[in-house]
């Protein structure tokens, strides 16, 4: 009589802990892409402009380097389906994410060399590298996670930003008072970040998920109306200019308001941080049924809120709540979005999740320059910013109204 053979125990804890593993990796390669690749530059401007190597307005351009890179790439990943028609084949998912993340590391690493006249182009190029990490790694994962049934851990994917700006944040404090340069503190995190690429490199080596990711009820249903799924492109842009000058001049800000000497600066860029995992960790816990539109409003509305304590309340109390009210909601925002787009255009795959990237990276270029140019006429420091921060709350205000008008006039 033939025996039926079992799964090995080895086996069965295997496929148990997969889909862990995948989300896990996805978190750490977002930390290293978003967390040190793009946000690093945050907390290390304040020691840069210390060191007298740039002022205020040579940082902006710098952060606007890094945002036309992030377009750039997000516009790159959008043309992968043409090239990959002309070429006959293009890196998938995962190639693309073990590529952005070397670069990451050795970006990072070659600014802590003076060499500013080649700061701009790193910075453009990081942003490049962070957009096809950030793509390639959501687009894998995902489709990681619904192939082996456990969907709704996506959310700890976007764990990841939030980590590593805690991770690169509250370091720089202690490099403060040790009186570090800002070019030590970039070759610290870079080889952090070739430490935890190392380890989620195996990982990031598996093959790509086949069929869509979103599922198959997702792709047999219709594409959502034109209008709404330009309103929604539209809508997520918004959220790129709405946060980004309080994410790239925060610690500046808090400067500017507090007290010469205050050590709490240094600690709201980690807080916003923390709020970023936590609320990445928290859209794991709702429903996929719920309504993603409304969710995206509230969000919008939370980060406006949390925009507006850093205006009415220039305290370390109204600075700290703000920073983590503007964090809760942060990759929560991309998490909704992805899931919606899906949602609206099952069929477009990277092309619609690659535009929305790329008007949210249009969003963020317009950010720095239009601070910058609100200090030059300001009558003050601290006026520029207030104005800056001003337009950047109603903009999210905008982006909830266009949620909720869609949420109204097209309801599931």
């Amino acid at each position: 009589m033939d025996q039926v053979s079992s799964p090995s125990p080895a086996r069965v804890h295997d496929a148990d802990t997969a889909p862990l593993r995948v989300a896990l990796a996805g978190m750490v390669a977002l930390a290293v892409a978003m967390g040190i690749g793009r946000f690093a530059f945050t907390p290390l401007l304040p020691m840069m402009l210390h060191d007298g190597v740039v002022d205020i307005a040579t940082g902006s351009w710098l952060a606007t380097a890094n945002y036309a890179g992030y377009l750039a790439g997000a516009l790159l990943y959008m043309a992968l389906p043409w090239l990959g028609r002309r070429l006959g084949a293009v890196p998938g998912n995962a190639a693309l994410a073990r590529g952005g993340l070397v670069a990451t590391v050795l970006l990072t690493g070659v600014l802590a060399f003076p060499w500013p006249a080649s700061w701009p182009l790193l910075r453009f190029l990081a942003g490049v590298a962070s957009a096809l990490v950030f793509l390639g790694t959501a687009n894998w994962c995902m489709g990681q996670l619904a192939r082996l049934g456990r969907p709704q851990l996506a959310g700890l994917i976007f764990c990841g930003p939030g980590l590593g700006i805690v991770v690169t944040g509250l370091p720089t404090g202690a490099m403060v008072a040790a009186g570090w340069s800002a070019a030590a503190g970039w070759a610290t995190f870079a080889a952090l970040a070739a430490l935890l690429c190392a380890g989620i490199w195996q990982v990031l080596r598996g093959g790509e998920a086949q069929g869509n990711p979103a599922g198959p009820s997702a792709a047999a249903s219709l594409p959502a109306p034109a209008a709404q799924r330009a309103l929604h492109a539209v809508a997520y842009g918004l959220a790129g200019l709405g946060y980004i000058v309080t994410a790239t001049f925060l610690p500046v800000i808090a400067r500017s308001a507090l007290p010469a000497g205050s050590v709490w600066p240094d600690l709201f860029w980690p807080v916003f941080g923390a709020g970023v995992a936590l609320g990445a960790f928290l859209s794991t816990r709702i429903a996929l049924h719920r309504d993603r539109r409304w969710l995206l409003a509230g969000a919008y509305l939370l980060q406006a809120v949390g925009i507006a304590l850093g205006l009415l309340w220039p305290g370390p109390a109204g600075f700290a709540l703000g920073s983590l009210l503007l964090g809760l909601p942060f990759t929560a925002i991309t998490f909704f979005a992805l899931q919606e787009a899906r949602h609206q255009w099952p069929q477009a795959g990277a092309g619609f999740t690659g535009l929305l990237t790329a008007l949210y990276g249009i969003g963020q270029i317009a950010g720095p320059p239009m601070a910058a140019a609100l200090l030059a006429h300001a009558g003050s420091r601290a006026q520029g910013f207030d104005w800056a921060l001003g337009v950047a709350g109603s903009v999210l205000v905008l982006g909830a109204a266009l949620y909720a008008f869609m949420a109204w006039r097209w309801k599931k």
